[in-house]
């Protein structure tokens, strides 16, 4: 099988519904890569928001200890959580927040969890996308039990990896190219085009602005397509047969 050329984004699919009880959940496949997103709902807000009349998002992520080649130990058993784990699931939540008014769902707060059950690079990148589903899912079930206003959500969030690989620049960096990269990067937008969120690190070899628009434009440039399996995930609607959207 040929390798995808360098700006060609990974196989990718979004299964809708993929758990029953969660207000709203969603597997999403990147690549080799693929993480269960679910979003529960619950009627309180933690205490420092109690009577502001405002809602909360937030999220945790973390990885089967066998998502990897390597059996990594739970957090449970370590003691500890892993300093990896906080920042990807403040990550999220901030990514998600971003683009939802919290006076729009009452005092209630959304939980989102992202559990990487196979890792391939993008694992981050693609709990975000993935937790957008899930969660306008869970907030489409608020709006029609009038729980929640309309305009809730403003906008969609997806995102994606980018960087550069021996002098080239790539979209959607499996391992293999993550593990090599000289310049890692994870582009965050909306909808709309707008970033939320830019994490770019120089693993080998320092990166100019020549090289930082070209990897910002490849991200933008998937962007749409990122959106539109958000879109036709999402409008398939809960109690239907299980149904896998691909690009």
């Amino acid at each position: 099988m040929p390798r995808r050329s360098n700006d060609a984004l990974r196989p990718l699919s979004i299964t809708p519904h993929y758990l029953s009880h969660p207000e709203g959940s969603a597997l999403i496949t990147c690549g080799d890569t693929k993480v269960i997103c679910t979003a529960s709902v619950d009627n309180r807000v933690p205490p420092w928001m109690v009577g502001k009349g405002r809602g909360w998002v937030t999220a945790e992520y973390d990885m089967l200890p066998r998502a990897t080649s390597t059996r990594s130990q739970r957090d449970s058993h370590r003691g500890k959580i892993n300093g990896r784990t906080q920042e990807i699931s403040r990550l999220i939540g901030r990514a998600l927040r971003g683009v939802v008014d919290l006076t729009g769902f009452g005092e209630r707060t959304i939980a989102l969890d992202c559990d990487v059950i196979q890792a391939d690079g993008g694992t981050r990148t693609a709990s975000i996308t993935g937790a957008y589903v899930a969660l306008a899912i869970a907030l489409n079930n608020l709006i029609e039990r009038e729980q929640a206003r309309k305009n809730v959500l403003s906008d969609h969030v997806a995102a994606i990896s980018v960087g550069i690989v021996s002098g080239k620049p790539y979209l959607d960096l499996d391992y293999g190219l993550d593990s090599n990269a000289d310049v890692d990067m994870n582009v965050v937008m909306t909808g709309a085009g707008k970033l939320i969120e830019v994490q770019g690190t120089a693993e080998h070899a320092a990166f100019d602005r020549k090289e930082l628009d070209t990897l910002l434009d490849m991200a933008f440039a998937a962007l749409p397509l990122l959106v539109d399996i958000q879109k036709r995930a999402i409008a398939i609607p809960l109690g239907s047969e299980p149904v896998t959207v691909q690009l």
